[in-house]
């Protein structure tokens, strides 16, 4: 198992039941280990950790951009 991180830029005033849910959603993906926000130091900060043998980086940024159109990769 590969285990890589990407760092996913969203909106800071994204709504806070909104960052929950899509951490919950991202974790229930198959291949997705963990999804979080640094709520404090970079609110607009989401990482995920993930197995690129079993999810592609661009399949979360489009689960993050249901929920922030303008969501970007930044990567890591």
């Amino acid at each position: 198992m590969n285990i890589t991180d990407i760092l996913i830029h969203v909106h800071p005033e994204l709504d806070a039941s909104e960052r929950t849910d899509m951490t919950r959603k991202l974790e229930c993906l198959a291949g997705v280990d963990c999804a979080e926000f640094n709520q404090h130091a970079h609110p607009h900060a989401l990482i995920v950790k993930y197995d690129p043998d079993k999810v592609q980086g661009m399949q979360i940024l489009q689960m993050v951009r249901r929920y922030d159109t303008s969501a970007a990769m930044v990567g890591l």
